[in-house]
């Protein structure tokens, strides 16, 4: 009994270990998005409200948290200048 006991709070501790790893790297995912959104398009855009809507839509749609995650893969690592081949990756994340 102590091992079937011990067995699922293992279980439990790794499933939200888990779960609190997919929350940061989704926020992350969208803040950088938005972010750059800001720097590179529109300096006056509201960083924070994009944050809040790409964060709301990931957690409601599988779709929509692949797709800011391809968006945010694409633009890693190049300038506002390189960032126009992400257009298709990042059109419904910012607009």
């Amino acid at each position: 009994m102590k091992i079937l006991f011990v067995s699922l709070f293992t279980a439990a501790a790794a499933l939200a270990a888990t779960a609190c790893t997919d929350k940061i790297e989704q926020a992350f995912d969208c803040h950088q998005i938005c972010g750059r959104y800001d720097e590179c398009v529109d300096e006056s855009y509201d960083v924070d409200a994009c944050v809040d809507r790409c964060e709301g839509h990931a957690d409601d749609d599988e779709a929509y948290a692949r797709k800011a995650n391809a968006c945010e893969a694409c633009l890693d690592d190049r300038s506002c200048a390189q960032s126009f081949p992400c257009v298709d990756e990042c059109i419904g994340i910012v607009p």
